[in-house]
């Protein structure tokens, strides 16, 4: 049987933290900022943690290792 592999797109956007949730980074920063409002700017600064239903998507299918 070959070995689970993990998702090299999810190895970049994705972190397990130690408790085993799912820390990303928020979405919707690249570019275009004129046209967004300084509250969005300043809410999606850093990571933030996926909700559990998501989490748990990510971790079957693309994170089956961590």
């Amino acid at each position: 049987m070959p070995k689970m592999k993990t998702k090299s797109s999810a190895k970049k956007r994705f972190k397990i933290t130690a408790n085993g949730k799912v820390k990303v980074a928020a979405a919707g920063k690249r570019h275009g900022m004129i046209k967004r409002s300084n509250k969005f700017i300043r809410d999606a600064r850093g990571t933030m943690v996926l909700a559990d239903q998501d989490a748990k998507k990510v971790k079957d299918f693309y994170l089956p290792n961590g």
